[in-house]
């Protein structure tokens, strides 16, 4: 015989196992996971492997940007160490000698301050009263030639430094084109260098010019002040009684004539 059972055991017993059933799937992980043909496919681990990629690259990114950085750094300090591929030193100091040379060569009296002071007490000093006549003369000539020669001297100065002016255009072209276009800070360091080199070269013609035409006017100077001291020297003597002037008898036309 058998046996039926009510209805109500039957639902009470299946609202008992419906816990039991639904508790796997309450205990899953909260992402889902996606099977293809074998291959299981996880989200969230997808996500995450794309955001450390992206990082990665990232980095590598930073990376490249430094080294960039660093070359174009060591490419500026390159530059910054080049030097100016022009010089025009060796022409300046060749235009100091070529003045020099012409000081050098001054006549007579240089620019010493010995051959100076030697020179006036000589020959530009006050007239010495047992000089003869003839040393007279002598001395005169002599101060006329140092004179001369002076302004000779003066001439040729100025003739080296007027010599010197076109060289110094070009020059002056040349360096600031060359301080113009200078790629770095010791070109443009170099190039403004020269170029103040070039204004103490200048200057030294300067200075030059001054000294030889001072030399010359000086002289010249001295030369006036000594004659008059000699004139006077000479119109004691002619004028002194009984060693300068002697009156005497002259016939301007023989007798008969």
């Amino acid at each position: 015989m058998k046996l039926r059972t009510p209805r109500s055991v039957r639902l009470t017993a299946a609202l008992l196992v419906a816990p039991v059933a639904i508790t796997p799937m309450l205990a899953s992980p909260a992402y889902a996971q996606f099977g293809f043909g074998g291959i299981v496919y996880d989200p969230s681990n997808y996500a995450q492997n794309v955001l450390t990629a992206a990082r990665s690259l990232q980095q590598i990114t930073n990376q490249i940007t430094s080294l960039q950085n660093q070359a174009q750094s060591l490419i500026n300090q390159a530059r910054n160490l080049a030097s100016l591929p022009y010089s025009a030193l060796q022409q300046l100091q060749q235009s100091v000698q070529r003045t020099q040379s012409l000081l050098s060569q001054a006549q007579n009296i240089a620019y010493d301050v010995q051959s100076i002071d030697r020179a006036f007490q000589l020959k530009y000093g006050s007239t010495a009263m047992s000089a003869s006549d003839t040393q007279l003369i002598a001395d005169a000539r002599a101060r006329w030639q140092n004179t001369v020669g002076s302004l000779q001297d003066a001439m040729r100065v100025q003739a080296g430094v007027v010599g010197n002016i076109d060289t110094n255009r070009t020059q002056m072209s040349a360096l600031i084109g060359q301080s113009q276009g200078a790629t770095g800070a010791l070109q443009a360091a170099q190039a403004g260098n020269q170029l103040l080199a070039l204004q103490a070269q200048q200057l030294a013609d300067l200075t030059a010019l001054i000294a030889a035409n001072g030399r010359a006017q000086a002289l010249q100077s001295a030369e006036q002040a000594a004659a008059a001291a000699q004139g006077q020297e000479q119109r004691r003597r002619f004028l002194t009684p009984g060693s300068g002037y002697q009156p005497g008898s002259a016939k301007m036309f023989q007798p008969g004539n």
